[in-house]
């Protein structure tokens, strides 16, 4: 009797700390274009995008949150089939760095690959980046277009994504100061249907700046 007056006693304490486990997870929003309308003073952008696809929507975080880290979807290397390498990014945005409560953004992705688990800044928010770019194969090579990104935190850590490593690193977009990128709209090649996939060709950030009281 002991021993099964033990064994409940031990399960009680194990589901409770199941319990505890999720509730401390963080919560992660889908915030899609709910928060497309928010101010934002100007646009990062950097000069090395490749020219496939066009610009679609834009998507913004809340007000008074900012991206603070980042995941990427990579498609890995096909060893003679297709390659598309980065096909999406989101941005995880957090307000005044508390993690509980999260808000993803991240415009249009491609079919392909999968998402990197998230890297953060320390501290502070995302406030610049640069894009690794593989140029134009010509018309019987395999276009990847777009295959990394850098972030530069303002607490001055630099995170390079899980990506790719055909093409070259470009210039930094210009900084954001006083608050950090707070949107993203990326520039696809729609999906082919069995010709050469490119996916994501090139991306810009919008940024905000911490509202004055």
């Amino acid at each position: 009797m002991a021993l099964i007056y033990v064994t409940v006693l031990c399960l009680v304490a194990l589901v409770s700390s199941v319990e505890l486990d999720v509730k401390d997870q963080p919560s992660v929003i889908r915030a899609g274009r709910t928060y497309a309308s928010r101010n934002y003073t100007s646009i990062l952008s950097v000069p090395n995008g490749e020219k496939f696809g066009n610009w679609m929507w834009s998507e913004l975080c809340p007000e008074k949150f900012y991206a603070t880290g980042f995941s990427l979807r990579i498609e890995p290397n096909q060893y003679g089939s297709d390659d598309t390498a980065l096909n999406g990014i989101r941005l995880f945005c957090v307000q005044n760095e508390d993690r509980r409560f999260i808000y993803s953004v991240e415009s249009h992705t491609g079919h392909f690959g999968e998402w990197t688990d998230p890297q953060w800044c320390p501290s502070g928010t995302l406030s610049s980046f640069q894009l690794r770019v593989e140029p134009h194969q010509g018309i019987f090579g395999d276009d990847t277009a777009a295959n990394n990104v850098r972030f530069r935190c303002s607490s001055n850590p630099t995170l390079e994504g899980r990506g790719m490593t055909w093409g070259e690193y470009g210039a930094w977009s210009s900084d954001c100061r006083n608050g950090g990128i707070c949107g993203i709209q990326t520039k696809m090649e729609l999906y082919q249907g069995g010709l050469d996939d490119s996916s994501l060709n090139d991306v810009r950030f919008h940024c905000c700046t911490h509202t004055q009281k």
